[in-house]
């Protein structure tokens, strides 16, 4: 998905600069920082951060999955996950389906990523040759049957009204241009402690999360021990 999603980058702007058109680069920060936390899994200047970028209609970000999420429960407090959703243009269906998690972030943040496992489960619905010919409300109705089932029943009326809120595609929109500011540019996309992995676009197993983190912890025990050697000293 990486190099689609760089050469349909590099073509946009080809096409801007040759009509002489120019683009406005500056966007409106955040009240709140993007992501949704892992397990509500507090992140600090102690933990290693990961931040994940996630198309949930992207096959590569369904197969990351389940070896970050292996690797983050090894780790447990020591390790925080932030997840953002990055929906591809390519991908018809990215965006409601990305729109659905922070509508349901937003109801009960201890469901997303209940949600996210159930848009992977259910993906090869929301292919787009499959959905050629259903409606925008048709997929609207399958996405909010799947939030409601992973928020709960109770809450069906709130996910379907929802997508009439300006205030869920407004928080959308930003965590695409988010990624975009960090130079993502396809998914799945990897952060460690704010420096981006190569492979950008790939899954990787849960050895190679491993041979990543691990060392993070050596240096950091190394660090802490010559730091209480001085302080004896």
């Amino acid at each position: 998905m990486a190099l689609r999603a760089l050469v349909t980058f590099f073509l946009f702007f080809f096409v801007l600069n040759r009509s002489g058109l120019t683009v406005d680069g500056q966007v409106t920060i955040p009240a709140r920082f993007d992501g949704f936390v892992y397990k509500a899994q507090p992140t600090s200047i102690d933990t290693v951060v990961i931040e994940a970028f996630f198309d949930p209609v992207c096959p590569d970000s369904r197969d990351a999955w389940p070896s970050l999420k292996k690797a983050v429960d090894h780790y447990g407090d020591r390790v925080s996950l932030i997840l953002h959703t990055f929906a591809l243009p390519y991908h018809d269906h990215s965006f409601v389906t990305s729109r659905a998690m922070h509508i349901v972030n937003g109801l009960n943040s201890n469901a997303t990523y209940d949600l996210l496992e159930l848009f992977f489960k259910h993906q090869e619905f929301f292919y787009n040759l499959p959905t050629i010919n259903l409606s925008r409300a048709t997929i609207i109705r399958h996405v909010v049957k799947l939030a409601t089932e992973a928020v709960g029943s109770a809450y069906q009326s709130e996910v379907d009204s929802g997508f009439a809120d300006r205030r869920t595609d407004l928080l959308t929109r930003v965590a695409f241009k988010y990624g975009c500011s960090r130079g993502v540019y396809g998914t799945p996309f990897f952060f460690v402690n704010g420096f981006a992995l190569p492979d950008g676009g790939s899954a990787l197993s849960y050895g190679k999360w491993r041979s990543i983190i691990d060392p993070l912890f050596k240096e950091k025990a190394m660090t802490e021990r010559e730091e209480n050697l001085h302080f004896f000293l």
